[in-house]
């Protein structure tokens, strides 16, 4: 099976890609990755759970994070696959570079 390139799929969508990051320490549940996503944007990003599991959906269609079992059924976790975490490197540094084209063009300036 040829590898997949993980460029294929960018640019992500913010939300994707927050929910990637969210995931990027370890299996967690829905609930602690609205909460994780929450704290990361210090507050500006608040998924529904609609948004979050739909997204999920995605990223289970996609191959980029997996479903794991827990001992509580009603509780589903999930964890990125190594081609999840290839994508979100890859997105990562392509937003690295959209930011550097940014500040070359002195639209980016942080203020001390």
């Amino acid at each position: 099976m040829a590898k997949r390139d993980p460029l294929l799929l960018l640019p992500l969508s913010p939300a994707m890609f927050y929910v990637l990051v969210a995931l990027a320490d370890g299996q967690t549940h829905g609930y602690a990755i609205l909460k994780e996503v929450e704290q990361l944007t210090s507050g500006e990003v608040r998924l529904s759970t609609g948004t979050l599991y739909g997204i999920i959906k995605r990223l289970l269609a996609d191959g980029l994070v997996h479903e794991q079992s827990t001992d509580d059924p009603r509780r589903r976790a999930y964890q990125l696959t190594s081609f999840g975490r290839d994508v979100a490197k890859a997105e990562a540094m392509r937003l690295e570079q959209t930011l550097a084209i940014a500040k070359r063009k002195a639209l980016f300036k942080r203020e001390a």
